[in-house]
């Protein structure tokens, strides 16, 4: 007899062998039964759970490509400046804010647009300073690659006058020979950042790849653990039943795992090793000893993270050729091609997956260079590695991706235009002659590279039905330019079963079949016969992991 039965349903199975189904059975965490409901109820005892979906959409539990867990928990209590614009909004919201969080601490805010103050002005330390100056602020963009500090931040953090950095980081600096309040990627960040004791050890594994020092007590342990759980609980109600987390250490799994001893742990998880361009090759062994000790259907590692570039409206990302609006500039890669190149083959030779944050074109290009260099140093294998984001590629590099086994893996809340985001300084700084090469899923598509789908929360919302209709609904920003719009069905199928098939799991999630585990997304709308307009008001009614109910309306 089944414990749980989902019936009256209208299921988008992935299967290609039933690619639809109206029921389905689920005993022992995993599926027995797809096909009719009279067919299903037939496993129904008087214990059994069943879970009428009431002629709306069932889906595989979708698997969020690319996300930062723990972050995305942290963050969940700063300040939110999505749509703010305008110096005299972002006053009020900034004073508002800290009249609610009365004390000496820092205020750190999110979403902060590039272009908060107009397209003409910059946002500097000075503004800043004439909303609050005797308190820190600090306020990141919505990619988290840049931030802005009012002068007693900078100073506090030590970095008033500057400091030096690495290739790739910048702290902007005056005139007057003082820091203007711009900090471009982490090197140039963690001073100020680390000024937030709450934020501090849940940025270890994005930005340092380090450990908790000292390890935190046990009440700092347990408060981690919450925030990680309530992350948790904001993925079971968006129907995210998998999360590939793209920061990762020790810490983050040791949390994650005693959250699974008791219980609690409402998603499967994988959680990377984050290698960075100070760290020996030595380093990778700690990748080795992360991917043994978590190996299960709940929570594995086995998987290296790099960063290669930054972004596109700091002018950090990387590429083949200059800035429209900076000439001779091209973006400093973080890594060196030699030292990359040694770090994917030993990774590679380590049986580990590969994953690169690449950007740009000329950043794009040297992962390609470097995942070539572990094929033919150890061989061919099905080692799947990954680049996030390719927001611009070059075309002479689609096909090889396919011939190395590349998966792509972008992001639908990207584009300049979607979610809110304005298109500029983005399609400058791209410039019109690499338009029809930027955020180019189809391209990818048609040329059969894997396409996985992710939000990059808290970049962007969390939620996947507001991905799929930015995929679907996507504008373009100029005529002529290609909006690479998604089907309905490609956005599901990129957001479950490319999901698993990136973590190799695609012959047990990602697909409703039996055998796979039970892990289901219940909507309450019928999507195939809503206006695609209105898909990102599509709620999840129930969340099934493992057969289990970890969300319900």
């Amino acid at each position: 007899m089944a414990e749980t039965l989902v019936i009256n349903g209208k299921f988008k199975t992935m299967d290609p062998l039933r690619p639809g189904a109206e029921a389905v059975a689920i005993a022992g965490g995993k599926i027995v039964k797809v096909g009719r409901t009279r067919d299903v109820l037939k496993l129904k005892s008087r214990k059994t759970k069943v879970i009428d979906a009431g002629g709306c959409t069932v889906v595989p539990g979708f698997v969020e490509g690319h996300m930062h867990l723990f972050a995305g928990g942290a963050e969940s209590s700063c300040l939110d400046l999505y749509g703010v614009s305008g110096f005299e909004p972002l006053r009020t919201a900034i004073s508002r804010f800290a009249d609610l969080h009365q004390g000496p601490g820092i205020v750190v805010g999110n979403q902060t647009n590039y272009t908060i103050l107009g397209v003409g002005e910059r946002l500097t330390r000075h503004h800043l300073d004439r909303i609050l100056p005797e308190r820190p602020i600090l306020l990141y963009s919505p990619d988290h690659h840049t931030g802005w500090a009012n002068t007693k931040a900078l100073e506090l953090a030590g970095i008033l006058a500057g400091r030096r950095l690495p290739a790739g980081h910048e702290i902007v600096m005056g005139a007057d020979g003082l820091a203007e309040g711009e900090l471009r990627e982490p090197a140039a960040l963690e001073p100020v950042a680390a000024l937030a004791v709450d934020l501090k050890r849940s940025r270890l594994g994005l930005a340092t790849g380090g450990e908790p020092e000292p390890y935190p007590q046990r009440q700092d342990f347990a408060s981690d653990m919450e925030t990680i759980y309530r992350a948790l609980q904001k993925c079971a109600r968006f129907g995210i039943t998998s999360f590939h987390n793209m920061d990762g250490n020790l810490y983050t799994l040791e949390l994650l795992a005693t959250l699974e001893r008791e219980g609690r742990l409402l998603a499967r998880g994988v959680v990377p090793f984050h290698y960075k361009p100070f760290m020996p090759l030595s380093a990778l062994e700690r990748a080795s000893t992360m991917s043994k000790a978590y190996q299960s259907d709940w929570l594995k590692s086995g998987c290296v993270k790099m960063f290669m570039d930054g972004v596109l409206d700091s002018g950090t990302a990387v590429m083949l050729g200059d800035y429209p609006d900076a000439p001779g500039w091209r973006g400093d890669p973080l890594f060196t091609a030699e030292h990359f190149n040694a770090a994917a083959v030993e990774s590679d030779r380590r049986g580990l997956q590969v994953a690169v944050h690449a950007i740009g074109d000329g950043a794009v290009r040297m992962v390609l260079d470097g995942y070539e260099a572990a094929r033919k140093a150890n061989g061919r294998r099905d080692s799947r590695h990954r680049i996030e984001h390719i927001e611009v590629h070059h075309p002479d590099d689609v096909a090889r991706f396919r011939k190395l086994g590349v998966v792509a893996s972008m992001q639908p809340p990207h584009p300049p235009g979607s979610q809110g985001l304005p298109l500029e300084p983005t399609v400058s700084k791209i410039g019109k002659d690499k338009w029809r090469y930027a955020f180019a899923w189809n391209t990818f598509r048609k040329a059969r590279v894997p396409l996985v789908f992710g939000t990059d929360w808290p970049v962007s919302d969390l939620n996947p039905m507001r991905a799929i209709h930015s995929a679907v609904c996507r504008k373009s920003w100029a005529e002529g330019v290609d909006a690479h719009q998604q089907t309905l069905d490609q956005a599901l199928h990129s957001y479950t079963s490319m999901g698993a098939y990136a973590e190799f799991a695609e012959d047990r999630k990602g697909v409703i079949k039996p055998g796979a585990f039970g892990d289901l997304a219940v909507l309450d709308a019928d999507l195939d016969s809503l206006d695609p307009e209105r898909l990102q008001d599509v709620k999840v009614a129930a969340t099934l992991t493992g057969g289990r109910l970890v969300h319900e309306v």
